[in-house]
């Protein structure tokens, strides 16, 4: 074991008879994109060979110049490298790098910075080294956070520094440097040491460990033990107060949960925060346990409206129900419950436990987490409120382009990864009718994926397994997944027999849908582009009313 080189301091309503559709749309090609969309995105020889094992960061923000200084401490393992690419945004510079004692040289290009090692680390085994790289300068100032992201410069109401970083999407290496991948996750966990004025509270992710003044200064340092992508490492500043509260949860043990807000805001919090608990059970219930009870549950109030940044997720709703008190479904269901508290928490799950190795992948994260507000809905106010509220959600669909985005050059697909991704969800719930088994589905992944970085194939085919319905599922996938055409059920009656087929699908495209034989009565049948038939005493203006309106399908009666 080498000796650790130390930092400083330590809109889809069900219409019946006509929906705008569109066709496949065809993802980005190669020359949309350049070299430093390469090198941020893919996996190069200069990322491969080494693993990260664990970040130690020190970070001191200068509210009056808005600029920052500090230091990543890297473990890492991995034998036969010669380059090192570390990324780092400019203007962000790096002013050295340390290595068993000994400064390296390195050459910065564009957002990244290649490190030269000694030919004796090409040869040396597979082992752990430590690398110290310090960094300063003034970071990407946040334009609209969290969709603009980049660091936070802000003051709360009584005009004292507040300040943050969100990063998602835009990456970790907007502030420090990192290996800005989300398939490398520090496997031993991270820590951050936050230097704050006397009078400001730094927080971080996971457990305060140790709290120290020196001078004029604090010294705040948080460790997380478990794996932690880089873009949810985050520290807030500002004139915080807390208060603490231990859930019995699923596993076992009592979940500390941490709640840090401006002093001014600690009894709207008190308030408004009693709903952690009971999301807390129903998560649990629905996806299994909570996946990082070693470092806490916390909420941390922020001056934007909210991230998922694991053990640590920021919250700033201002304290109502809804999405800013305005309900995203259109049907009162979601303003029961605050979607800041419910969404970024149901991340750590999707997202922050299961993390997709590709942001082309995001809907691994966006689709379940916003399936949870589903979930949460059932348990707070019943399966049918549940149902209306996923129907709701379709009306925010846009159908641009495909949920998966292009792979290897840090791009996401659609943002209808989020509510077209959860009623696809919705979609195979419904068509595998078994609730006990969805959830045993949901449960399973979290167990089998636990604190792993995994691919978007790899979820699909769980799916395939656990769900009873085999490959019947992959085109089911690749058309709500990568195309923007909706399925469309025509339907016909004639002489007492009801006829469905699918249109606007793809060739092998099945659907199990509800074929309504009366009032109330029907039957479950697989279809495909061929007309399947079923008697019915239905009319075609009573069986409009009968069809299954949780599958994200267009129905279309045609002339018989």
């Amino acid at each position: 074991m080498q000796n650790r080189v130390s930092c400083v301091v330590i809109i889809f309503h069900f219409l019946f008879t006509f929906i705008p559709v569109t066709g496949q749309t065809s993802a980005p090609t190669a020359s949309t994109f350049t070299l430093a969309d390469t090198l941020r995105g893919s996996l190069n020889p200069n990322r491969t060979w080494w693993d990260v094992k664990r970040y130690d960061i020190e970070i001191e923000p200068d509210f009056a110049t808005k600029s920052l200084h500090g230091c990543n401490t890297i473990k890492f393992s991995g034998q036969g490298g010669k380059m090192m690419q570390i990324d780092l945004q400019q203007p962000m510079q790096i002013d050295s790098i340390n290595w068993l004692g000994n400064k390296l040289t390195f050459t910065r290009k564009d957002n990244i910075a290649i490190i030269e090692f000694p030919d004796s680390l090409r040869s040396a085994p597979n082992r752990d080294y430590f690398i110290s790289i310090y960094f300063s300068g003034i970071p990407r100032e946040a334009k609209r956070p969290p969709w603009d992201g980049g660091w936070i410069w802000g003051k709360d109401k009584q005009g004292r520094p507040w300040m943050t970083v969100a990063c998602q999407g835009l990456g970790a290496s907007v502030w420090y440097p990192c290996k800005d991948h989300q398939s490398d996750e520090p496997d031993e966990g991270a820590s951050l040491t936050i230097i704050t004025p006397n009078n400001l509270m730094g927080v971080g992710n996971g457990k305060l460990v140790t709290t120290i003044e020196k001078g004029s200064k604090s010294i705040h340092r948080w460790e997380v033990r478990n794996p932690i992508n880089s873009y949810n490492i985050v520290p807030y500043i500002g004139a915080y107060t807390s208060f603490d509260e231990i859930y019995a949860g699923e596993d076992g043990g009592k979940l500390n949960c941490s709640y840090w807000v401006m002093d001014y805001n600690l009894e709207k919090a008190k308030q408004q925060f009693k709903q952690v608990p009971e999301m807390l059970q129903c998560f649990e219930f629905w996806m299994g346990p909570y996946p990082f009870y070693e470092d806490g549950f916390k909420l941390v109030e922020a001056p934007h409206l909210g991230m998922e940044h694991q053990s640590n997720i920021a919250y700033g709703n201002n304290f109502i129900n809804g999405y800013r008190g305005r309900d995203l479904s259109g049907t009162g269901w979601g303003n029961q419950w605050d979607f800041i508290i419910i969404h970024e928490s149901g991340h750590e799950w999707f997202g922050n436990s299961i993390t997709s190795k590709d942001v082309a992948d995001m809907w691994v994260h966006e689709s379940f987490t916003n399936y949870s507000e589903t979930l949460f809905t059932q348990c707070k106010s019943g399966k049918e409120a549940a149902e209306a509220y996923v129907q709701g959600i379709r009306r925010n669909i846009v159908n641009d382009r495909p949920i998966v985005g292009p792979y290897g050059v840090n791009k996401e697909g659609s943002s209808d990864m989020y509510y077209k991704g959860s009623n696809m969800i919705h979609t195979l719930r419904t068509m595998m009718g078994n609730d006990t088994l969805f959830r045993q589905m949901l449960r399973d992944l979290n167990k089998t994926f636990f604190h792993q970085t995994v691919t978007g194939a790899q979820i699909e085919t769980f799916m395939m397994e656990k769900s009873g319905m085999g490959k019947k599922l992959e085109p089911i996938f690749d058309q709500y997944l990568r195309t923007t055409a909706i399925p469309i059920i025509e339907w016909k009656i004639n002489g007492g027999k009801l006829s469905a087929r699918i249109t606007n699908g793809t060739q092998k495209l099945t659907l199990r849908i509800w074929m309504p034989t009366g009032a109330g009565t029907g039957e479950w049948k697989w279809i495909d582009n061929r007309w399947t038939s079923i008697g019915t005493t239905l009319t075609e203006a009573e069986s409009e009313e009968e069809w299954n309106k949780n599958l994200y399908v267009a129905y279309q009666a045609v002339s018989p």
